[in-house]
């Protein structure tokens, strides 16, 4: 078959288009701590932009309102409960040497 005569056909996959996190009306503000909390991971990082399907404007405007947030105490900078928590460490050596004359 010719290049020039083949048919291009279109995929029978039909895929749900997902709603845009944020809509029109939502103000982007580190006050806004519903907003905001969407796009922190678990662990306390801000998730990219692929993630969040959102538009460049929006990711920078969300960037900024969770790290205006974390300074002023609203938002934690690490979320990880594990930090306070002591771990089994390594068995140090509390003997001091003694000196050889």
């Amino acid at each position: 078959m010719n290049k020039s005569k083949r048919i291009f056909t279109k995929s029978k996959r039909s895929f749900r288009r997902r709603l845009p996190p944020i809509q029109s009306g939502d103000r982007i503000d580190y006050r806004n701590m519903s907003l905001i909390s969407r796009f922190i991971s678990e662990q306390g990082k801000i998730l990219s932009r692929r993630v969040n399907r959102v538009t460049l404007k929006q990711q920078r405007l969300i960037t900024i309102a969770i790290k205006q947030a974390r300074i002023l105490s609203l938002l934690p900078f690490l979320n990880n409960h594990k930090q306070f928590e002591r771990s089994e460490s390594t068995p140090r050596t509390t003997s001091l040497r003694t000196i050889k004359k």
